[in-house]
C-alpha cells in the first residue's frame, strides 16, 4: 500500500505533502529531522492521508497536489477543520 499524506507544522502552520510506502516510518523521519525539507522545523502532525494500492496512482496524486494549486485548493476546502486545528 502507498500513502499520499499532508503534514502540518505545529509551530509555523507550514504544510508538507509527501508520498511513502511506510507512513509510520516516514512520519517518524519527519519528526526526527531525517527528512531534508522538514529538518529543523520542529514537530509535524499528519492531518490527511489517502491510501493507494498502486504506486503509480499515489505518485500521480502527490504530483497533482504539489503542482496544481486548484487540486490542493479543493482538498483544503474538504479538510479545512483539520487545517485550522491547533
Amino acid at each position: 500500500m502507498y500513502s499520499v499524506y499532508v503534514l502540518k507544522n505545529l509551530k509555523s502552520d507550514q504544510i508538507y505533502i509527501g508520498y511513502t510506502s511506510d507512513l509510520k516510518r516516514r512520519i517518524l523521519e519527519h519528526n526526527s529531522d531525517r527528512s531534508t525539507f522538514t529538518r529543523g522545523k520542529g514537530r509535524w502532525r499528519i492531518i490527511y492521508c489517502e491510501i493507494f494500492s498502486s504506486k503509480t496512482d499515489a505518485l500521480n496524486r502527490e504530483k497533482q497536489l504539489k503542482e496544481h494549486g486548484s487540486a490542493f485548493g479543493h482538498l483544503k476546502k474538504r479538510i479545512s477543520n483539520s487545517l485550522n486545528e491547533g
